[in-house]
């Protein structure tokens, strides 16, 4: 049997990497007093229509949407804000009127052609801060953003941001746009010609040169800011120079999903090739108030894990943890002993492998080299008639019997090592 297509295994000398990123992103969130959520991969389609926007390809074309039993609509999440969105309203976080600042990390589920780094099945480590409107919060989520990148040892990136205004601006400049890209549709690219009665805003992310060629001259969204955008757009930018934080000004930066306002960001590298974009985010001060809660601003961001981890496995030296200590064992009685000195090495919280196999100390000790444990405890027929044990130091090649009464004396000098 093979896997889904789109989908992969992520075995375990892949995973030492999975937690060692979960390991320091949690630590950076931890310091800055964010909390972990989790939330279930299904939920009801109409959470999705209603956040991410039916023109965006997400709805239109990659969204796992299925009838359950109950003859309810069900869909695979294919992007984590929706659901954290959802979780404060049902869960009533609003009632405490505080700031919920909120971390995630799990499965998103989208129908697109496979390729390195992106799968059907993907990963993300995201995070939201609900309930500030001040623009610091934007700033203190792309600081985190960069915290972790800088804390992997990725280097090649850069952060580039924009402010896509409000809604009601955004629709002012969309009207321009469709109004200066109408006469140059036959010159667009196929997909842009689409978008152009859908999603016009998406054009300016396309990768066609000729259509990249007709935008250059296209009215900017600048252009239709009110004051309020753009002194909560002033407001990052220089956040971000007193934190010394680079960035670059992409007036064709939109995002592709409808809640955002104000700020959108993204973290890009030129190593990955056509998939270069590692982190995206922005604030979505509408979308909780859309869903059916309270007017609340929010911003946020999310990480893809695996093309996060192509660009940053190289950087990173980690060993896959090894048993301190092997258990070799011949007979049913050296199996009875063999118990005993598991529960006494687990309450003492040293690893180890029980050997499972009914083949001779030969192969045995070649197993505990094999696992680079660093010492080996014999358990035979011998040894149980003599109540010992006979421990072989791996490393020096040292060999000795001791009392079975002193293995906790042993444990002591292992757990020192």
């Amino acid at each position: 049997m093979q896997h889904l297509r789109g989908t992969k295994d992520i075995l375990p000398n892949e995973i030492i990497l999975w937690q060692h990123l979960h390991k320091i992103a949690s630590q950076i969130f931890t310091l800055s007093n964010y909390h972990e959520i989790r939330t279930p991969i299904i939920e009801s389609t109409a959470l999705f229509n209603r956040s991410i926007g039916n023109e965006t390809d997400i709805v239109n074309k990659e969204m796992y949407s299925f009838i359950d039993q109950g003859l309810r609509e069900i869909t695979l999440r294919p992007e984590g804000t929706a659901s954290i969105a959802r979780s404060f309203i049902s869960n009533q976080l609003y009632q405490t009127n505080q700031i919920h600042k909120l971390w995630y990390l799990g499965p998103m589920f989208r129908y697109e052609r496979p390729q390195n780094g992106r799968q059907r099945q993907f990963h993300q480590l995201g995070i939201e801060c609900i309930g500030s409107l001040n623009p610091m919060s934007d700033v203190e989520v792309i600081r985190i953003a960069n915290s972790i990148l800088t804390k992997l040892g990725c280097s090649n990136y850069r952060i580039e941001i924009n402010s896509i205004g409000s809604k009601e601006e955004r629709n002012k400049y969309k009207k321009q746009l469709i109004r200066y890209l109408t006469p140059y549709i036959q010159d667009l690219d196929q997909d842009s010609q689409k978008k152009l009665a859908t999603n016009p805003l998406k054009i300016l992310d396309s990768k066609n040169k000729k259509t990249q060629e007709i935008l250059y001259h296209a009215p900017s969204i600048q252009q239709y800011l009110s004051n309020d955008s753009i002194i909560h757009f002033k407001s990052v930018c220089e956040y971000l120079d007193i934190l010394k934080i680079d960035y670059n000004l992409n007036t064709n930066l939109v995002r592709g999903l409808d809640y955002y306002n104000y700020t959108a960001f993204e973290v890009k590298t030129d190593l990955l090739g056509s998939q270069n974009t590692i982190c995206g985010g922005g604030r979505y001060d509408r979308l909780i108030q859309q869903l059916g809660g309270p007017s609340t601003p929010s911003v946020g961001w999310a990480i893809g894990i695996e093309r996060l981890l192509l660009l940053v496995k190289n950087n990173l030296d980690i060993i896959q943890s090894r048993p301190c200590v092997y258990i070799a064992h011949q007979g049913e009685k050296a199996k009875t002993e063999a118990w005993k000195i598991v529960s006494l090495l687990e309450e003492k919280g040293i690893s180890f492998e029980l050997n499972l196999d009914n083949n001779s100390f030969r192969k045995q000790l070649k197993r505990a080299n094999k696992v680079d444990a660093k010492v080996c405890i014999i358990i035979g027929e011998d040894e149980i008639n003599t109540q010992s044990l006979t421990i072989k130091w791996l490393k020096s090649y040292e060999q000795e019997r001791i009392n079975t009464v002193d293995l906790s004396n042993l444990i002591i000098k292992v757990k020192n090592l």
